[in-house]
This record gives C-alpha cells, sequence and structure tokens, in this order.
C-alpha cells in the first residue's frame, strides 16, 4: 500500500471516528469538510 493510499484511509477513518467520538455525524462533516452523504458511503464501506 502506498503512502498516497494510507493518507486517505487516515482521513476517512478519522472522519467516522469524529463521528462516533462527537454523537453528531452533522458536526464531525462540518469539522472535516465533508459532506453526510460522503460519511455515510464510508460507513458503508467499511461494515
Amino acid at each position: 500500500m502506498t503512502s498516497t493510499q494510507q493518507k486517505i484511509i487516515k482521513n476517512k477513518l478519522g472522519l467516522l471516528n469524529l463521528a462516533e467520538e462527537l454523537g453528531n455525524v452533522s458536526r464531525a462533516c462540518k469539522v472535516m469538510g465533508y459532506s453526510r452523504d460522503t460519511l455515510y458511503r464510508y460507513k458503508q464501506a467499511v461494515d
């Protein structure tokens, strides 16, 4: 796995972890600069 791929994965997991930590999807997305749709697509890929 390349370092670029690792950075992308780290960002995606960071978003998911922040949403879980805050307990607020909208707020996590706003902080990280992602849409809610994107978060739910990442979550679906992990599950």
